[in-house]
């Protein structure tokens, strides 16, 4: 199993892929539920990655049958924000998951620019705590986009801003949401999901770790 392309470029999600911070986001939003009376479940959250935070608590009102005002929304969006941050405060190299060097190591070699395409607005500050904030060439978070995936915007912006044409691309990621975006932008979607396969995708693999650099045979 091989890509039959040119690769030009290397676009990573950032939760689940670079560092598990998707369970700090399950407790964010299951304190946040909570206030409504409502019990978000394991398979609810994971409807919510890849997706904004604003949709993400439109989608956690609708199942529990709330509606609030905008202004009561900023507050529960902000609140969410700050259990968030609290939870990653400590995030170290340590945290960064099996593969992420590796691939990274290796497209500096290759000289394969990388990027982030993330919904999330602490991708900045996660990155750096990571200690791999300068090897992105590019970081489009939840703050230069107004879509959530499934749609393309993130990673076609990660593409054009490096400069390369999308079909030469790999987006590695763990979300369904992720995955149906990467198609819809004509990149190759290589999903790392250790219970399963996502159906859509064009590649499975249970980790990084787990992809060898043969696969990237026909790197430039």
């Amino acid at each position: 199993m091989q890509i039959n392309f040119d690769l030009k470029a290397f676009i990573f999600d950032l939760d689940g892929i670079i560092v598990d911070t998707a369970k700090y986001h399950f407790k964010s939003w299951k304190i946040i539920s909570k206030s409504f009376g409502f019990e978000l479940s394991k398979t609810q959250n994971e409807l919510l990655k890849g997706v904004s935070r604003e949709e993400s608590l439109d989608r956690i009102l609708s199942w529990a049958g709330i509606s609030i005002d905008k202004f009561e929304k900023k507050k529960y969006l902000e609140k969410k924000n700050e259990l968030y941050k609290d939870f990653i405060d400590n995030l170290s190299q340590m945290d960064i998951l099996p593969g992420v060097k590796k691939l990274i190591d290796f497209a500096s070699i290759k000289g394969i620019p990388i990027a982030l395409g993330s919904a999330s607005k602490n991708a900045h500050q996660i990155l750096k705590k990571l200690g791999i904030k300068n090897k992105f060439k590019v970081i489009i978070d939840g703050n230069l986009t107004s879509k959530s995936k499934p749609h393309p915007e993130v990673f076609l912006k990660g593409a054009q801003i490096l400069g390369v044409n999308p079909k030469e691309v790999i987006v590695f990621e763990d979300s369904i949401a992720g995955v149906e975006a990467a198609n819809k932008a004509k990149m190759v979607s290589v999903a790392i999901c250790a219970s399963g396969k996502i159906e859509k995708a064009r590649f499975n693999f249970n980790s990084l770790d787990d992809i060898p650099l043969e696969f990237f045979q026909n790197v430039i």
